[in-house]
């Protein structure tokens, strides 16, 4: 090669001590092989390294059981959320936010026992139970709010969302060879994770969801016991009152010793995490046996809960979610509900699918059926279910296990509704009931033991008059059969309705005005 070395650039200093390559003789003569064996393959070893490799990797992932490890020796922790029934060798850091109780069951399989934790990092939650000698050999050791090390073998399943407030898909099963060894470092780990529903959204939350909330306790309610239907075991339960600043109440259940012990004081902020929402009475909360309660929290949600209610929040008037009657989620059009003609509701098959569908219509009544238009239901706040005369002047309520001297008559209407393409039946509670009828059920039910033709010219004046639906269709069952509810029995809540149209000419009179803005 043929080098040309421009000389008035100088002679560069030489890095290192660079040397000819030399040839040897020997090397000329010598035989390399043409073909490759096996072992020289891609992804193939030679076997004296693959053993030493085996080796190495025997050392890194074998699990020490004889003597716990110390923090330092944690070098790799696996984040909760990348968890799952693929995952072998894994250390986890999490504090336990929530430790149940020992559980015992019985049955024709034999006899046992458990208890569950909820774990916590930084980037998720997740559920683990330890079952009879992991329940004896762990319980004591795990206490709610330390920090720990939990290394695997340990079993990652589909969770049982049933027994779980949690929004993991997995939970964690302790086995034999688990390792648990709290943590010398208790900080670096986040103390609890709310995720708050503010109490006037709980109308859009689907029934059974579990979630989060925080308000201010308003009212405590007497602590009472109810019977079990499958096992026959009293349960203490008490009732409480939660408001927030969106202006609504909600009754929230709490059970066993939480019931029992409850010495919160009232007007205190809480939160409440792992609740399940309950369509009784509307919109209802109960406190899972997963679940926890902090009370007056160091948190941002908890000090402008505080601050609203201490400058006037206070003396404000709440309302309540008993209107929904549990039937209808996005009440207030926070779905963005569909606007749907009546033959498009039939056309389209809207409540034919496994989930419920929501709409719009605007259509005016044309009949409401008279017979057993209300119910009588019971005097308890928040409850609502029927009651039943068993003597003069003694309402029994079986859920409230209560005898009242009267009832409430609430509004259970069949309203058969009209549009320009067609007509279809829908069902109403007794808020909807009483905007369109324009008085209570119990004021009909007086007035109908005096002045029955004044009852029926009420229901004749509620016909004939326009209001906008806001309807949810589902599959129902009858005598084991289903059901179109949408045709028979839609469920819906009727927001405030628009002023009724009281003329075809002052309608038209409107719409003609607002064309010379339109262009």
């Amino acid at each position: 090669m043929d080098v040309k070395v421009i000389e008035e650039l100088g002679e560069l200093e030489k890095l290192g001590d660079p040397k000819a390559l030399e040839f040897k003789q020997e090397d000329e003569g010598k035989a390399y092989p043409t073909t490759i064996s096996g072992d020289g393959f891609y992804g193939n070893k030679p076997q004296q390294q693959q053993q030493q490799q085996q080796q190495q990797q025997q050392q890194r992932s074998m699990p020490t059981h004889s003597k716990p490890p110390s923090s330092s020796a944690h070098a790799n922790i696996y984040p909760i959320e990348a968890l799952s029934p693929y995952s072998h060798k894994w250390t986890i850091k999490a504090r336990c936010t929530s430790k149940s109780d020992i559980k015992t069951w019985h049955n024709r399989n034999g006899e046992g026992k458990l208890f569950s934790v909820n774990l916590l990092d930084d980037s998720g939650e997740i559920r683990a139970t330890g079952f009879n000698d992991q329940c004896d050999q762990l319980y004591d050791l795990m206490q709610e709010g330390s920090v720990y090390y939990i290394s695997s073998p340990c079993r990652v399943q589909i969770a049982k969302k049933q027994f779980s407030n949690l929004s993991n898909d997995y939970e964690l099963t302790f086995e034999r060879d688990t390792t648990v060894e709290k943590a010398e470092e208790q900080d670096g780990v986040p103390q609890v994770r709310f995720n708050f529903t503010p109490i006037a959204d709980l109308q859009s939350v689907e029934k059974d969801t579990t979630i989060d909330v925080v308000g201010i306790l308003k009212d405590i309610g007497e602590t009472s016991q109810i019977t079990s239907k499958t096992t026959s075991k009293p349960y203490d339960k008490r009732e409480l009152t939660l408001v927030d600043d969106t202006g609504y109440s909600v009754r929230l259940t709490v059970w066993g010793k939480t019931a029992a012990s409850f010495e919160v004081p009232p007007e205190s902020v809480v939160a409440f995490k792992g609740v399940k929402v309950s369509d009784f009475g509307g919109r209802s909360l109960s406190l899972l046996s997963s679940g926890s309660m902090s009370v007056n929290p160091d948190m941002s949600e908890a000090h402008k809960l505080r601050g609203w209610y201490d400058d006037g929040g206070a003396s404000g008037n709440f309302a309540t979610h008993a209107n929904v009657q549990g039937t209808v989620s996005g009440a207030t059009g926070s779905r963005g509900d569909p606007v749907k003609t009546v033959a498009q509701v039939k056309d389209e098959q809207l409540g034919m699918s496994e989930n419920p569908d929501y709409f719009t219509v605007k259509g005016s009544t044309q009949y409401i059926k008279q017979d057993n238009f209300c119910y009588p239901a019971c005097l308890s706040e928040g409850c609502n279910k029927k009651v039943v005369e068993m003597d003069p002047g003694q309402w029994r309520c079986e859920r409230c296990d209560k005898t009242h001297p009267k009832p409430e008559y609430r509004y259970i209407l069949s309203v058969n509704v009209m549009d320009h393409t067609g007509q279809l039946w829908l069902s109403c509670f007794d808020e909807t009931g009483r905007m369109i009828l324009g008085h209570s059920a119990d004021e009909l039910m007086e007035l109908k033991e005096t002045d029955d033709k004044r009852v029926n010219d009420i229901f004749s004046e509620a016909n004939c008059k326009s209001w906008i639906w806001r309807c949810k269709a589902k599959m129902d069952s009858f005598q084991e059969q289903q059901r179109y509810v949408q045709r028979y029995a839609l469920c819906f809540y009727a927001n405030q309705p628009q002023s009724p149209i009281s003329s075809f000419v002052s309608s038209s009179g409107q719409l003609c005005g607002r064309v010379p803005e339109t262009g």
